[in-house]
């Protein structure tokens, strides 16, 4: 048995797959929210009783929103640790490893079929160029890889936690809302999921909806419902300020890393407003960088669709341990 885990702020995904042939079959998954767990050791106990006393785990990887230091991590929005030796104790297992998210939304990437991406922008793809990934979900990942002998290297990132850089007067004066309750304003603040309540509040702060004050409901999905469906004009200028921000910091991301091997974008939001996302607002915000415009015209821009990704990623790192071994 392998297993591969997907650590976030919001909800950690674990499942076991075993091999068929050249690809992974899942077998078994089970999602837990994180914040309602003690430890990432308690979750990994009640997964192990779901699959029985004969279950036996050759490797392991989890792939976690957090900086990955030596053989643990603190994942950035939660208040637990994950550790690869203490989890290789409870599994049995010898072949543990962690990943940063975006490494593991990396290596799932490579193993996706065509009809789970879909192109933002087609570009023309620069061969042996660098390649970026950005995610947004309930915090903002922020990653790009390099092409080395065999393959890429990842580099990890925590760009999502850099300083928000308003472009128009609208987003200096966001900024300066933002300012009245918060000493520091990340890129994170507003591009990813509590970004859309905010921005709501922002743009419509007489407009109120009921579900905003209902813990059991998540004022994101919401607002993006409720744009979709054309119920709410200030839930729809929100979501389209929120693509405009995703848009220009994935231009940023590029021009940093100068990715001209390709954009992707990823995580658990983007699929969910697909028809936003592709509706130019995106592209148009990606490419407004002064003279650079047509060098981030040429990027291309791919959208994953599979919000399990990181996961399928993860699991392939560890076969990738025992095929190492």
């Amino acid at each position: 048995m392998i297993l591969g885990g997907d650590i976030g702020g919001t909800k950690t995904n674990l499942a076991a797959f075993e091999r068929n042939g050249k690809r992974l079959r899942k077998i078994y998954e089970r999602k837990f929210p994180s914040r309602e767990a003690d430890s990432f050791e308690e979750m990994l106990g009640v997964f192990l009783a779901d699959l029985g006393p004969s279950a036996h785990c050759e490797a392991a990887c989890f792939g976690v929103a957090g900086p990955v230091i030596g053989r643990s991590v603190h994942p950035t929005n939660l208040s637990w640790s994950v550790d690869a030796d203490v989890a290789g104790e409870i599994l049995g297992a010898s072949r543990v490893a962690l990943l940063n998210d975006m490494e593991a939304t990396f290596a799932g990437i490579d193993a996706l079929e065509p009809e789970e991406l879909v192109s933002l922008q087609r570009g023309a793809p620069a061969p042996g160029a660098a390649q970026a990934l950005i995610a947004a979900g309930t915090g903002l990942g922020e990653s790009f890889r390099v092409p080395v002998a065999g393959g890429y290297q990842v580099v990890p990132s925590e760009g999502g936690h850099c300083d928000f850089a308003p472009r128009t007067e609208e987003e200096i004066e966001l900024l300066r809302f933002l300012r009245e309750t918060q000493t520091w304003v990340d890129v994170e603040s507003v591009v990813s999921g509590r970004g859309f309540l905010l921005l709501h509040k922002f743009l419509g702060p007489s407009v109120d909806h009921p579900d905003f004050h209902d813990e059991t409901d998540d004022p994101a999905a919401e607002i993006t419902r409720r744009a979709l469906d054309g119920a709410c004009s200030i839930c729809d200028q929100a979501v389209d300020l929120w693509v405009s921000l995703y848009g220009a910091e994935a231009g940023n991301l590029a021009l940093k890393t100068l990715s001209r091997g390709g954009v992707f974008v990823a995580g658990g939001i983007a699929a969910k407003i697909l028809p936003k996302l592709t509706s130019g607002r995106f592209v148009e915000a990606f490419q407004q960088k002064a003279s650079l415009g047509a060098v981030l015209a040429a990027i291309p821009i791919t959208l994953v669709l599979n919000p399990e990704t990181p996961l399928v990623g993860a699991a392939a790192a560890a076969v990738a341990l025992l095929d190492s071994a």
